[in-house]
């Protein structure tokens, strides 16, 4: 019985990188950006991250309870509602009421991810798909619930990235930087973005390819297009640093489940998305389209997929084969 043959599908390669593995380094990567938004908005921020990740874990187990499915959440589980909670409630203002990222929680987990059978079958990314329902349903809370960084006081207006597109000055770029400037938790402080992002390519997390594709399309397009009347003078450093466009590339663009799987189908998509951004952003009534961007491309993926794939062993002889038989009136056997 040692000694007894077994059988098993395909594949057979195995690598030492687990989904909780995975998810464990998003969540670290996530640090810095959490950490500083408490730190410029004090504990409403951290009230609306736990509110906001204890929804989405709390949805996971109860949805997989009442279906009957394997509990994929606690000491055991894959991390993956924890992700969805934390970049959901990064990508809100720090001001909205709680129900908010609640409510957007749930409906990312169990409408944009449970409903199509879970961690893997999702054609969105669910904390986009729950950003984009809270934005639909509260339009108000979405873009008015700011706090002011240096005083923790509520303010009502328009974010900097309203008066970069009107051609205004949004302050200095050590502030875009370091995040001293209203904007949602997570888009705030550039510099603990790019850690965190850094740590994941680091790690082998993410390709490089969709947020070089993304912020490379954007920044270009910024370029030619950000000033008002003239083309060409464009601020494309400014323009990046503002809005979600560093958190979407890093964090949501780059989600493996409404990615391309081939290197050269992440960089379309990449490039995909900065377009489409740079359309909302310039030519359309919102002034951040990374949201729709993102989960527009996420619906392109299987086509990006289909076209965009690498030939398997033989086909080209094969394709080959077949022209020379069909010149030759033949027929191959």
């Amino acid at each position: 019985m040692a000694d007894r043959l077994l059988i098993t599908s395909s594949p057979h390669v195995k690598a030492p990188r687990t989904v909780r593995g995975i998810m464990l380094d998003v969540v670290i990567a996530l640090v810095p950006a959490s950490v500083a938004a408490v730190v410029f908005f004090g504990m409403k921020a951290l009230t609306v991250l736990l509110a906001s990740a204890v929804s989405a874990v709390l949805a996971e187990y109860l949805y997989e309870k009442a279906t009957k499915r394997p509990v994929t959440v606690g000491p055991k589980g894959d991390g993956s509602a924890l992700v969805t909670g934390l970049l959901l409630g990064l990508s809100l203002p720090p001001a909205v009421p709680l129900y908010v990222p609640i409510v957007g929680s749930a409906f990312a987990i169990v409408i944009a991810k449970q409903i199509f059978g879970g961690l893997g079958t999702n054609f969105v990314n669910p904390a986009l798909a729950g950003r984009a329902f809270v934005m639909a349903a509260w339009p108000l809370h979405m873009t008015s619930d700011w706090l002011n960084p240096r005083t923790f006081d509520a303010v009502t207006g328009a974010t900097p990235l309203y008066a970069f597109r009107g051609g205004q000055s949004v302050g200095s770029l050590t502030d875009l930087l370091i995040g001293n400037r209203l904007g949602s938790l997570g888009e705030t402080s550039a510099i603990a973005i790019l850690l965190g992002g850094a740590y994941l390519i680091a790690r082998g997390v993410i390709d490089y390819r969709i947020p070089v594709g993304f912020l490379g399309t954007l920044g270009l397009g910024i370029f030619i297009f950000g000033k008002p009347g003239a083309l060409f003078q464009g601020d494309p450093v400014t323009g990046i640093l503002l809005g979600g466009a560093l958190l979407g590339a890093f964090f949501m663009a780059t989600d493996y489940v409404t990615s391309p799987v081939t290197p050269k189908g992440r960089l379309y998509m990449g490039i995909g998305v900065g377009l489409i951004t740079l359309l909302i952003r310039y030519w359309g009534d919102y002034p951040e389209g990374v949201t729709y961007a993102i989960l527009l491309m996420n619906l392109a993926t299987p086509l990006i997929d289909r076209f965009v794939v690498p030939r398997y062993y033989g086909y080209a002889h094969d394709v080959e084969a077949r022209r020379r038989a069909n010149r030759a009136g033949g027929e191959l056997s």
